[in-house]
């Protein structure tokens, strides 16, 4: 059975949409809207990474597949802890993350791969790339976080920081020759 709105509810849940969440934090919203957007784009990247890492781990093939394979798998369930904590960073300062695979494609910023076929060395070429590029955002919100006094978001930036430059450097040392 489905519920028809009428239009005073269509706007009260439009309006609900818009409104901050009533979290307390001792951020300003402003504060919160910037660090929640921020670390949702970062969640949408996150998501995307680990797709890709796991498209990649079940499609590695060649002499070193078992070691690559393996890899892949360590590094996607580092990234798929990641976005639990990261969607609950979001809602513990009153922010509003990710809701849906659509969501996560129109907000990420690493590309997809849909290759019917990648040489391995290209995959993880790739992949380096990629985590490169978090990286980078992870330090812009980290910046952000640190300039609106959100230490607790900095602290579990500076982890993933970490995290995320030990990928980085797996990957550079097992396709350079």
């Amino acid at each position: 059975m489905s519920t028809i709105l009428n239009e005073s509810q269509i706007e009260d849940a439009k309006q609900h949409l818009t409104r901050p969440l009533a979290t307390p934090t001792d951020l300003s919203v402003d504060a919160t809207k910037e660090i929640s957007g921020a670390l949702t784009a970062i969640l949408a990247d996150v998501y995307a990474i680990y797709m890709k890492t796991k498209n990649f781990h079940w499609h590695m093939s060649g002499a070193h597949f078992r070691d690559y394979h393996l890899m892949l798998d360590e590094q996607s369930v580092q990234l798929f802890a990641m976005t639990d904590d990261i969607a609950e960073r979001v809602r513990k300062i009153g922010g509003k993350t990710l809701r849906s695979i659509g969501e996560i494609s129109r907000m990420q910023r690493i590309l997809d791969n849909d290759a019917d076929y990648v040489e391995p060395a290209d995959m993880l070429a790739e992949l380096c790339s990629d985590n490169k590029q978090l990286a980078a955002e992870l330090r812009a919100a980290h910046t952000l976080c640190d300039d609106c006094g959100d230490y607790s978001s900095v602290s579990m930036i500076d982890e993933w920081i970490d995290q995320t430059e030990r990928r980085v450097w797996f990957l550079y040392e097992s396709y350079r020759h």
